[in-house]
């Protein structure tokens, strides 16, 4: 299985951090968070890693090189305007197998097991699903929520709302329709499979952050050095 790390995004929540330093890049407990992934990744038996960039993202390429240093192989998407997380992950599509492949954000944090998608995908009951998203209880900054979760089921309404972790599985298939170099977001693309019941789930109740804000970067930092 490949996977990919969307690492795109200007990071305006961050700045002014982020004027300089792609987000991707802020160090967190003496590791770039995008490194914290990559190490994640690797220890999950997924190597072949596909990193989207955009804002600032030549720093990123310096940084992480071809990833031999984390025992990975980096392949980087170039997006000259951030595409969006459904536009980013179409237009790598060439990068990727025709295979479901693992997508995470490049700021968030979690405990979560990679290696638990990778049996996901394995799975005769995944067959005919175009994606698996990873939920979580939901953050303070969050609290209404995105989906419900029923029946191991993706539903947009019918129960408690948890929140997505930018974390997920997903079909190549999913984006099939997305003209490459088109601006999409995510959520719009899954409301037709989610209304069809292709989009399944899981509630992850570990450690989760989202490193979306200089206060919660810090907070992290402060758990991390505990």
């Amino acid at each position: 299985m490949k996977a990919m790390i969307l690492a795109a995004g200007r990071g305006e929540r961050m700045r002014p951090l982020t004027d300089h330093t792609p987000k991707p890049l802020l160090p967190v407990a003496g590791m770039p968070l995008i490194a914290w992934q990559i190490h994640k990744l690797v220890r999950a038996g997924i190597s072949e890693i596909v990193i989207n960039v955009s804002h600032l993202g030549a720093m990123i390429e310096t940084a992480l090189g071809d990833g031999a240093q984390y025992g990975a192989r980096l392949a980087y998407s170039h997006e000259g305007e951030a595409l969006g997380t459904a536009g980013g992950i179409a237009y790598a599509l060439p990068l990727l197998s025709g295979e479901p492949f693992l997508v995470v954000n490049a700021d968030v944090f979690s405990e979560f097991d990679y290696a638990r998608l990778v049996a996901t995908a394995a799975s005769p009951s995944h067959a005919g699903i175009l994606a698996h998203l990873v939920l979580v209880d939901n953050p303070a900054h969050h609290p209404a929520g995105d989906f419900c979760l029923s029946q191991q089921l993706i539903a947009a309404e019918g129960g408690p709302r948890l929140t997505f972790s930018g974390i997920g599985l997903y079909h190549p298939a999913l984006f099939a329709a997305i003209d490459r170099g088109a601006k999409f977001p995510l959520a719009a693309l899954l409301r037709g499979p989610i209304a069809e019941g292709k989009v399944s789930g899981e509630h992850y109740p570990g450690r989760w952050f989202d490193v979306g804000t200089p206060e919660r970067l810090a907070a992290l930092e402060r758990q991390l050095s505990q």
